[in-house]
């Protein structure tokens, strides 16, 4: 529950704090009249990330049971790439975030209405369905059946309004680059859970081999329904019994992924202007 409650707070949050820096820098302007079009244009985000959301869950059950796992296997490595993808990006702009927005929203005034509907629609529906999308395939790696997982999630977008809320009213400051960072070093290790997850989606679904050759096999040791395997599966998408290619793939993406995120953590900033630390009072 927890990998789920921290992919609804890191997706959720990026996506208030792209709302507070637009609506902000719109009632600092003197734009409110422009207010209307930019949160019909987040609303429009969201319907359509909820719809594609619905369509995901409720789209697959029509399949057999081979092609829900090679629709959900293949899901998941796409998700997976997106989330790794935008773990990056964050990384490399949450500095720079609130001006590469403001200078959007500047375009997007001097064009019209629709132009900001549209800028405010791009700016939250990127979140929007990439959150869709990998919560979906956490969700269902990490628990079929149990409502736990969605639960996590729905928490962390919960606390992530909140904590938006917070930010624009200036009662909380945050250092944007250390909270991505280590949100996205953990959101590594959870993304490795579920790449390993949809590898053996495809396994079921004969797309892959080596479904009966395990790597090793714990169950004993660490039951799946104990609480403490119930707590590694919700947090890590642990697997106590995986298969060879499972704990390969596994292997293959967390080592090189997550040695790159920290290395990158630890290159000292390029000098700039200003010499504070980002933080949310900026937004507000």
């Amino acid at each position: 529950m927890f990998g789920n409650y921290l992919i609804g707070l890191r997706e959720g949050l990026e996506a208030s704090l792209v709302v507070c820096i637009l609506v902000a820098y719109l009632v600092k302007t003197g734009r409110r009249d422009a207010l209307r079009p930019v949160w019909t244009g987040i609303a429009i985000a969201c319907g359509i990330s909820l719809a594609f959301g619905a369509l995901l869950t409720f789209g697959s059950q029509e399949l057999t049971f081979e092609a829900q796992e090679l629709l959900g296997g293949s899901l998941s490595i796409v998700s997976v790439g997106l989330v790794t993808w935008m773990v990056f990006w964050m990384k490399r702009t949450a500095r720079h975030l609130k001006a590469e927005l403001q200078g959007k929203l500047d375009a997007a005034l001097a064009m019209g209405t629709g132009a900001l509907v549209a800028t405010a629609f791009l700016a939250v529906g990127r979140e929007g369905l990439e959150t869709a999308l990998f919560v979906w395939a956490s969700v269902r790696a990490s628990g079929e059946g149990s409502s736990a997982p969605l639960i996590g999630v729905l928490l962390g977008i919960a606390t992530a309004i909140v904590l938006g809320w917070l930010f624009y009213r200036g009662a909380l400051r945050i250092n944007l680059a250390k909270f991505f960072t280590w949100t996205g070093g953990m959101l590594v290790i959870v993304a490795a859970g579920v790449l390993a997850y949809g590898v053996h989606d495809l396994q079921e679904a004969r797309f892959l081999g080596g479904l009966n050759s395990r790597a090793f096999d714990i169950s004993a040791t660490i039951p799946p329904d104990s609480w403490y395997g119930t707590l590694l599966k919700g947090v890590f998408n642990f697997q106590p019994d995986p298969t060879v290619l499972q704990l390969v793939v596994w292997l293959l993406y967390v080592v090189p992924v997550l040695a790159l995120f920290l290395a990158g953590s630890r290159r000292p900033p390029a000098p700039t202007p200003r010499t504070t630390p980002v933080s949310t009072a900026d937004v507000g």
